[in-house]
């Protein structure tokens, strides 16, 4: 079933997105914008945990979670340790929906028009997982590239 494998891909990322936040040696260096890169590893993992929790968390799971989309991209120096629980919460969350939703769910209409044109749900899942691996590509060039002690 789709579910079961859209749940392994963003297992396999989130728990790679924890690996590469983990593989910092200068926690202080989650937190660096330099030469052109606009989004710091921090930031960009603030916004793959508030682009999960709210598209598949709250839309799809109904857990009440609340995103303030500024704050992923303007927050600093949250610690690595609080980054860690924050994705393991997100795993968490995304387990849970995608055990429970249905083959009919994910057929029907995505409850939440995001883009310009409304779209199933299992188009905007797989888009889900697209987007994570972009931006787990990002986090893993930032994290060769400035993190230097």
């Amino acid at each position: 079933m789709l579910n079961q494998t859209l749940k392994k891909l963003f297992n396999r990322d989130l728990h790679k997105l924890k690996t590469e936040i983990e593989s910092y040696q200068n926690e202080a260096n989650l937190w660096i914008i330099d030469q052109g890169i606009a989004n710091s590893a921090g930031n960009l993992c603030l916004h793959l945990i508030g682009n999960l929790n709210t598209y598949i968390g709250a839309t799809l799971g109904g857990s009440g979670y609340i995103r303030n989309r500024e704050l992923e991209f303007t927050l600093k120096n949250v610690p690595r340790g609080e980054l860690i629980e924050k994705i393991d919460q997100t795993i968490e969350i995304v387990n849970q929906t995608l055990d429970k939703i249905t083959a009919a769910e994910i057929g029907a209409e995505y409850p939440m028009l995001v883009f310009e044109e409304k779209t199933s749900t299992e188009y905007f899942l797989v888009h889900l997982t697209t987007h994570l691996a972009y931006h787990l590509g990002q986090i893993n060039y930032h994290r060769r590239l400035l993190d230097v002690i």
